[in-house]
């Protein structure tokens, strides 16, 4: 039986939430723009956008090759492991995965040159600046919940094999 999502990575949620709302509050102090302004602010930003995509690529597909690592070691543990522990993997595979094609659908937007158009209408950069803010926003957030995921499924691998403790995973019934 698979445990609530919510309930079971709570914590995790709630760090990608608040990142998410500490990267949007900056970005909204920023007040309202005038499509010049953004135009100017997209430019200067293109650079920080595109680091921050390659580093959630690299380090989401890092993730997936990590979890497969997980898998391994789980498989090979004396104790038996409950399925919630394989459902918990799986959730954070399926969260990184999401984040993998959204910084990968980011980064192709931005190797468009949006700012060199002469045919998009000034006040559309407006638009795009706070899309890019509210999606940068989101992915960090997302980024911040896989790693919580993730640590909070090595602890428990941790506490089940390096300390021996008695944990909600392991499957007492043999």
């Amino acid at each position: 039986m698979q445990l609530d999502f919510i309930s079971q990575n709570k914590r995790s949620i709630y760090g990608g939430v608040a990142t998410f709302l500490f990267m949007g509050l900056g970005a909204f102090l920023l007040g309202n723009l005038s499509g010049y302004e953004a135009k100017v602010l997209i430019d200067t930003s293109l650079s920080g956008i595109s680091m921050l995509c390659n580093t959630i690529v690299l380090g989401s597909a890092t993730i997936l090759a990590l979890l497969l690592t997980l898998l391994g070691i789980s498989s090979g543990v004396e104790s038996k492991i409950k399925k919630v522990h394989y459902y918990q993997v799986l959730n954070i595979a399926k969260f990184d995965t999401l984040l993998f094609i959204g910084a990968l659908l980011l980064f192709q937007f931005f190797n468009i040159p949006i700012t060199e158009s002469e045919n998009l209408p000034t006040s559309w950069f407006a638009y795009i600046y706070w899309a890019t803010l509210f999606f940068s926003s989101l992915l960090s957030g997302f980024m911040v919940t896989v790693i919580l995921m993730l640590f909070t499924t090595f602890r428990n691998i941790i506490n089940i094999l390096g300390f021996k403790k008695k944990d909600y995973l392991v499957d007492n019934d043999k």
